[in-house]
């Protein structure tokens, strides 16, 4: 069998899983890039729903961004609220029409049954290669982690709940379960 490079393997993974992508979002007619923006809105936390933490985590420009927002609110999917306390400032939330779509396009049947496979072969933690890996690729990239809340190193816990130690604000059980774009490794 040929010796097959790191890269070669996540970069045709990426491909199926893209392939299947771009086929659900055909049949729903969207974009990939609009079912990703769906996609991230659903899980990002407080910190993170703005127009630029999208731009960061998709890695396109703010104009693109900008045009692909504006779709979704004109299809009902998403909705733009102005900050309450710096209007300069943008909050994203998905609307009930953008959660149907998301439900719509779960991971595609290709990459269910692949779960189901790997998770037969116990002799690997696939979840820890996979999240190292990305790991690795993000800090090599010098990008942003978008890590879950809760596995930040700021992240505390206090005896009346959580707390985000950059901010000093309060944080609820669902902030500690969604990504941030101020994650930090702990």
């Amino acid at each position: 069998m040929e010796n097959v490079g790191v890269f070669d393997l996540i970069e045709r993974m990426a491909a199926l899983l893209r392939s299947e992508e771009r086929k659900k979002c055909t049949s729903l007619g969207l974009q990939t890039v609009h079912l990703q923006a769906l996609n991230y809105v659903s899980r990002c936390n407080k910190y993170s729903d703005t127009p630029a933490a999208l731009s960061n985590f998709l890695g396109m420009t703010r104009g693109t961004v900008s045009q692909t927002l504006s779709l979704l609110e004109k299809k009902g999917y998403l909705k733009k609220t102005s900050d309450t306390t710096d209007r300069r400032v943008v909050h994203l939330a998905l609307l009930p029409g953008g959660s149907a779509i998301l439900e719509q396009a779960k991971p595609a049947e290709l990459f269910c049954q692949a779960a189901t496979l790997l998770k037969q072969n116990d002799t690997l933690d696939y979840e820890t290669v996979y999240a190292n890996t990305l790991t690795a690729l993000q800090k090599a990239n010098r990008s942003h982690s978008f890590g879950l809340c809760k596995t930040c190193r700021y992240f505390t816990t206090t005896a009346d709940g959580f707390v985000c130690g950059l901010t000093k604000e309060p944080l609820t059980q669902s902030d500690s379960e969604k990504i941030c774009q101020e994650h930090a490794v702990a």
